[in-house]
């Protein structure tokens, strides 16, 4: 990967510009988490001045993609769902996780299994907040099922219902998904079916993008707010109407660099847009 690639990786041009201005807004690093005698690839977004802040949110989300891995998300709106959120007053953790062997249940739930561990480790976070894109949604369910005590919330986008099964486990756990009506990936009944197993007993939200397609290309912006509103929500982070208008709303990526962004981040290899 060239350098320039992964500079486009890490942050949104506008919030690189931010970050030039200010002190104050979070940093994005390439790691590489361990995963046995191997590893597994991500970029972490960690608030200004974490590690010495005592009174951090020991919370974090962790952000999947689709069947060929990757670590934008649909329409790259994982990159400023993490410049966002590490950004905020009360600033939270964002993973963006790539997987060892795309499309593949059990290693993939060894990943994400993984990068909780290493989060606990290195940061001392030990509640997380688990979105992903198609694919992403089964092992987000799976481990978010089986991880009651440290998973605290789980949110998907377009996603598939195999091995989604886990999603009855969570209640009263806060469920949001995410799907466009004109997914024809995975049709949206897919997250209709979701919502209906996961049960009548907890938080569950269901929102419909009309006419949208598998990466919702026409709405990134609402999902984006939509999936931060929902992350600060389950860690306990209330977002000031300021920083509603200033940050969570802010577009931080031109919807004409969004495709481009996917390919660099190889969520594309995997997946289809339409």
């Amino acid at each position: 990967m060239s350098s320039i690639e992964s500079s486009s990786l890490e942050h949104t041009d506008k919030f690189r510009a931010l970050k030039q201005s200010q002190k104050t807004v979070g940093k994005s690093e390439l790691v590489k988490v361990p995963v046995g005698s191997t590893s597994v690839r991500g970029y972490i977004h960690l608030p200004a001045g974490y590690a010495d802040n005592k009174n951090a949110v020991v919370a974090a989300a962790i952000l999947l993609s689709g069947a060929g891995g990757g670590v934008t998300g649909p329409s790259g709106i994982y990159v400023s769902i993490g410049d966002k959120l590490s950004s905020l007053s009360q600033g939270i953790p964002v993973l963006r996780l790539d997987y060892r062997h795309p499309g593949h249940n059990d290693p993939c739930n060894e990943d994400m299994l993984s990068a909780m561990d290493f989060l606990e480790k290195k940061h001392s976070i030990r509640k997380f907040v688990l979105v992903g894109w198609s694919f992403g949604g089964a092992p987000v369910f799976t481990i978010g099922g089986q991880e009651k005590d440290r998973v605290i919330g789980c949110a998907t986008i377009a996603s598939q219902t195999a091995a989604a099964g886990g999603i009855k486990h969570l209640a009263p756990r806060p469920v949001l998904l995410l799907h466009g009506t004109g997914d024809k990936v995975l049709n949206s009944y897919c997250s209709q079916s979701l919502y209906n197993l996961y049960g009548k007993n907890g938080n569950r939200t269901l929102k419909f993008f009309e006419g949208d397609d598998h990466a919702l290309t026409g709405h990134p912006l609402e999902a984006e707010e939509l999936l931060c509103e929902f992350i600060a929500k389950c860690v306990g982070v209330e977002i000031s109407s300021n920083e509603q208008g200033k940050v969570i709303g802010k577009k931080l990526t031109a919807n004409e660099d969004r495709i481009d962004l996917m390919k660099k981040g190889g969520d594309l290899n995997g997946e289809r847009i339409e």
